[in-house]
């Protein structure tokens, strides 16, 4: 398989404090690459560089094979990137609707191809139709996770970032919530990079997972290598 977006050699941190160290990792096409490991391991803050949200120290940044260090989240996005950011980002006081006109107007959607683009997305996330109307500070958490994915996917992208999808979420909302983002994966051949602690539910829908301690990659493997929970405890 072909890696479709690569960290190589990656350094990073804040304020003089290392927290990524030549860190490397490859999302291939048509994959859910799954990234495991303990709170302040770096997750977060690989997944924001990756996107453009916080600077490269050092190491480099490629999207199908091309160098996009310091590209901005927009820039990435036309290049058919989107992320899911940890704690959803939502605006509480527009509606569901407003939230997803906004986003298209973000991604630079034509305007008479809007409503065509917002029906794709309730028919992969349909249970948003119930709610669209509504204002996003009355929603769910499993609902307002629903609108944050739905939005990401209104640029119809080729590579989802999604940072700790599960958090405040009911095991059975994840699952839920999951399960149609899996069918849309495989349909479309859409490349995902998922980080999540919910590791038992994540790894059923993964193809491959590595695991990060530390700022470093310490374990790359199959789901079902770590269907034990001595192989789980021994890596984290």
């Amino acid at each position: 398989m072909s890696a479709i977006l690569e960290a190589r050699n990656l350094t990073t941190g804040y304020g003089g404090a290392t927290v990524l160290e030549n860190l490397s990792i490859a999302l291939n096409e048509g994959e859910v690459l799954c990234l495991i490991g303990h709170n302040g391991a770096g997750k977060s803050t690989l997944m924001k560089t990756l996107f453009g949200l916080h600077p490269a120290g050092s190491g480099e940044v490629m999207l199908r094979g091309e160098k996009v260090t310091g590209a901005t989240p927009k820039a990435l996005a036309k290049q058919g990137m989107a992320m899911v950011p940890e704690g959803r980002g939502i605006f509480p006081n527009l509606t569901v609707d407003e939230i997803f006109e906004m986003g298209m107007w973000a991604v630079g959607v034509p305007e008479s191809a809007r409503a065509a683009r917002r029906d794709w997305v309730l028919k992969v996330l349909p249970v948003i139709a119930e709610f669209r109307h509504r204002r996003a500070g009355t929603l769910s958490g499993g609902q307002a996770q629903m609108v944050s994915i739905g939005r990401a996917l209104l640029g119809r992208p080729r590579i989802l970032l999604l940072d700790e999808p599960s958090i405040g979420l009911a095991p059975k909302l994840f699952q839920d919530l999951l399960a149609p983002i899996r069918a849309l994966q495989q349909h479309e051949g859409l490349s995902i990079l998922l980080v999540e602690q919910n590791v038992r539910e994540a790894l059923k829908i993964s193809d491959r997972v590595e695991v990060m301690k530390s700022g470093r990659m310490i374990w790359e493997g199959m789901p079902e290598e770590l269907s034990d929970n001595k192989k789980l405890m021994e890596l984290y």
